[in-house]
């Protein structure tokens, strides 16, 4: 039996979405189509207006609100909140690390996401990233410390150290976010490319 078609194209569109296959997407269809019509109204608007009221903030490029603030650019919370520590700035590749360090509560300086890392075998240079931007940022602020919290991977890693040779001439200290063992971790099944950088990372207590 196939499906009808609004129920194949909803089923079609879900499955576009990372990590939902075919059977999720099916799924995830049903329950709409079981569901409240109040609340599926609601998560159409929400999905139709995503794009027309979310972009990118002029500054630090993570998620803005598309409305201006006095009619000044639609800088986000965190840039335009005083309160924060003005002279760091950590540096992440995507919008949602972003989030996932705001999180935290443990960072209350200011952020700039680059929007990926440096990846040559799939032609990603330096300039394909908002690096250039955060060079600009650091000519013409006060910023002391740019933390790097890009992932530990090898394109991470890489992108690591090209920021830190970029800045370092501009009189910024470059930090790195530490690598080790998680919480609630059991050193017999740690891996040792982790238990290795959490012995190389220790520090007094």
């Amino acid at each position: 039996m196939t499906y009808p078609a609004p129920l194949a194209r909803l089923i079609q569109e879900l499955s576009k979405l990372p990590g939902i296959g075919e059977k999720s997407a099916a799924r995830l269809a049903f329950h709409l189509l079981k569901g409240n019509l109040d609340d599926v109204a609601s998560l159409a608007d929400s999905i139709g207006k995503l794009r027309e009221q979310i972009g990118l903030c002029p500054q630090c490029f993570g998620f803005s609100e598309l409305v201006a603030q006095n009619g000044d650019p639609p800088l986000c919370s965190v840039c335009r909140n005083l309160q924060r520590e003005q002279d760091k700035i950590c540096v992440v590749e995507e919008p949602g690390d972003l989030i996932a360090v705001e999180k935290s509560q443990e960072f209350k300086g200011l952020y700039h996401v680059l929007h990926g890392t440096i990846s040559p075998l799939d032609g990603i240079g330096p300039d394909a990233l908002r690096i250039k931007e955060l060079l600009e940022r650091l000519r013409h602020g006060s910023i002391r410390e740019v933390i790097v919290a890009t992932n530990p991977t090898m394109d991470g890693e890489a992108t690591a150290l090209y920021l830190s040779k970029v800045i370092k001439p501009l009189g910024v200290v470059v930090t790195r976010i530490a690598r080790g063992m998680p919480m609630g971790g059991d050193l017999e099944y740690i891996d040792v490319v982790t238990l290795g950088k959490a012995l190389e990372g220790r520090r007094e207590i």
